[in-house]
């Protein structure tokens, strides 16, 4: 058993593509027309065979307070390895990227938290 799709809830598909590609550095795998929303998805550059990051429509009515109350608690919605947290926290910034936690060392781990502009928090992290 493997792990083949995860998905984040975004307010606007179009929107999440772009940062998620053009700023992230994520390329788009899959877009198909699904109604009034689109099947999105986009893999990492270095793995385009890989997990796939499904950009779900948060449409449902559950989706949204479960949103908030994570943004409100700061609680990221899904982590990403980085090769260095410092590094990406940098290049990111210079993009404009808002970030909501900046670079922590914990022991081995160092994190960073920043806002998706599709109402997530995303933390990066890398492992020494």
């Amino acid at each position: 058993m493997r792990i083949n799709l995860t998905s984040v809830f975004v307010d606007d598909q179009a929107q999440a593509l772009h940062f998620y590609t053009e700023v992230l550095g994520f390329v788009k795998k899959h877009d198909v027309p699904v109604g009034e929303d689109r099947w999105l998805t986009v893999v990492s550059p270095e793995e385009p065979d890989g997990t796939e990051l499904v950009l779900e429509p948060s449409g449902h009515p559950a989706v949204q307070p479960y949103k908030t109350a994570l943004v409100q608690d700061g609680i990221p919605a899904t982590a990403f390895a980085v090769d260095d947290v410092r590094a990406e926290f940098d290049r990111l910034s210079k993009l404009g990227v808002r970030f909501t936690q900046e670079p922590v060392e914990m022991g081995t781990v160092t994190t960073a938290v920043l806002d998706d502009t599709c109402g997530n928090l995303i933390q990066i992290m890398h492992e020494e």
